[in-house]
């Protein structure tokens, strides 16, 4: 159970970060997000959680679902620098199935990473937290 703590998984959630949060985007991605410390959901602090969305017009399930698994893995390697208590929405545009082809995990998560930071949720090098 632990794995699903810092995901948004219900329509709701996905629904307040798309109408109340912001967002910003590469060639590669879109990200939205949602700072949850300003916002009075009377829930205690948990960390960033993330949700991932693939489009049908990006492949069948067997390649969204492939897609979806690198965007996880890429944000798991860099969840500990994203600050906390935010709500994250990332969604795959179509160059993306190119990028994954020709440069795999590694061109992914560097995407991804450019996107957090043009987003200013990356922590400083110094005050990220430690993952176990």
């Amino acid at each position: 159970m632990a794995r699903a703590r810092g995901r948004l998984s219900r329509s709701e959630d996905f629904a307040r970060v798309y109408r109340s949060g912001r967002s910003v985007a590469n060639r590669y991605l879109v990200l939205y997000y949602f700072d949850r410390s300003t916002a009075d959901l009377g829930g205690a602090s948990s960390g960033p959680r993330a949700g991932f969305s693939v489009s049908k017009r990006l492949g069948s399930a067997v390649v969204r679902n492939r897609i979806k698994r690198l965007l996880r893995e890429a944000y798991r390697l860099q969840a500990n620098a994203v600050t906390t208590d935010v709500d994250l929405v990332f969604i795959a545009r179509e160059p993306l199935t190119e990028l994954i082809e020709t440069g795999g995990l590694e061109a992914v998560q560097e995407k991804m990473s450019e996107i957090l930071r043009k987003a200013s949720l990356v922590l400083p090098k110094g005050e990220q937290q430690k993952t176990s």
